[in-house]
């Protein structure tokens, strides 16, 4: 544990007898009350995530657009003041370097990027080698990130930083705020489905946030969340998950995730690649299915069509808390993409059937 980072609300965390894991090289709480609890917390009420492994990186300056428009797969342009997108960072083979959020502070001058846990250093480097004159600065060590999700969480966050608007401000937003004398930023994004946020902290006043937050929701029914009911919930919507859905050698337009690429509007690397593999015919297709037979699909399963013919493999797998049932996310031959088709999951060594279903798995209102 030693050599684990730590994140400023670990203490928070291991205070409230939370159930703590290496997770991407830092000192994570998995669990509190127990998954089921929490992902129902979510579903119904309110619980706070913290996210503080994820990374913070800046893109200033006047070419801070031209070198974003280069770096990701979606039309950065068109992003106003307050406003966020969600994109890919593409490599030169039209694969994945990761998937990101872009936040505009001052269009054409400055930008937030938020990237995953694990490939912070990675992605950073790369911005980097194929930048085109921005100042581009990783601050995730001064920053703090606090998720609240929920059907209640906008409630409680309209009372956290009232005189806002929050309540009414639309998914994909992004607010300058303040809270104990420092600026925060608050986007209406989140990975879970549901309304909400994610507030970017500085590390000096994280704590109290925290403290805040759950103190003000408690008669909303708040509770901290690990990062068991986090991808629980991410799966029963069929969010990608970098590692399991997309990687390096993903083509986006193979992950459902073409709706973020725009070869049109603009050049972007890798692009010759990217659409040469959609326009060469995807062999490919990422779906949503649910088990009929007994049995957990888990990630590198692999799927089988009844002629005995592997045609796929499992990307993510687990018991849906809120259908009480076994779901999974997966890349399975073009031929059984429809929705009802009909194949099998190879449970260590048993052939247990499943079908292709309608994602996302649940109904919800962000």
């Amino acid at each position: 544990m030693s050599t684990l980072r730590r994140t400023i609300l670990a203490q928070e965390h291991e205070n409230a007898g939370a159930r703590m894991v290496d997770f991407a090289g830092w000192w994570m709480p998995v669990q509190y009350q127990g998954l089921r609890e929490e992902h129902e917390t979510v579903r119904t009420k309110v619980g706070l995530f913290d996210v503080s492994h994820m990374g913070e990186v800046w893109v200033r300056g006047p070419k801070s657009l031209s070198t974003l428009e280069w770096l990701t797969t979606n039309d950065v342009a068109k992003l106003k003041a307050g406003e966020a997108q969600y994109s890919l960072l593409p490599n030169a083979e039209g694969g994945l370097v990761d998937d990101i959020i872009v936040y505009c502070v001052t269009p054409g001058q400055e930008y937030l990027v938020c990237v995953n846990a694990a490939n912070t250093d990675k992605d950073f480097a790369w911005m980097n080698a194929n930048n085109r004159g921005a100042d581009i600065t990783n601050e995730s060590h001064l920053w703090s990130q606090i998720a609240v999700q929920g059907p209640q969480a906008r409630t409680l966050l309209e009372r956290v930083f009232p005189g806002h608007g929050i309540v009414q401000t639309p998914p994909f937003h992004f607010l300058k705020l303040a809270f104990a004398g420092q600026t925060c930023w608050l986007a209406t994004t989140g990975y879970t489905g549901e309304a909400g946020g994610e507030i970017f902290v500085p590390n000096s006043t994280a704590v109290e946030l925290w403290r805040t937050l759950l103190s003000k929701g408690q008669d909303l029914g708040v509770a901290p969340i690990g990062l068991g009911a986090r991808d629980t919930l991410r799966t029963e919507m069929k969010y990608s998950l970098y590692g399991h859905e997309i990687d390096d050698k993903s083509n986006p337009y193979a992950a459902g995730l073409g709706w973020v690429v725009k070869p049109s509007q603009k050049d972007f690397i890798g692009k010759t690649a990217m659409v040469a593999g959609k326009e060469q015919g995807l062999k490919k297709a990422l779906v949503g299915f649910k088990m009929l037979d007994k049995g957990i699909p888990r990630q590198g399963y692999s799927l089988w069509s009844k002629e005995g013919q592997e045609i796929g493999q499992v990307t993510s797998g687990t018991v849906s808390p809120t259908l009480d049932e076994p779901i999974g996310i997966a890349y399975i031959a073009t031929a059984y993409q429809p929705v009802d088709s009909e194949f099998w999951v190879d449970i260590r060594g048993r052939k247990a059937k499943a079908k292709v279903c309608k994602t996302p798995f649940v109904a919800t209102k962000p």
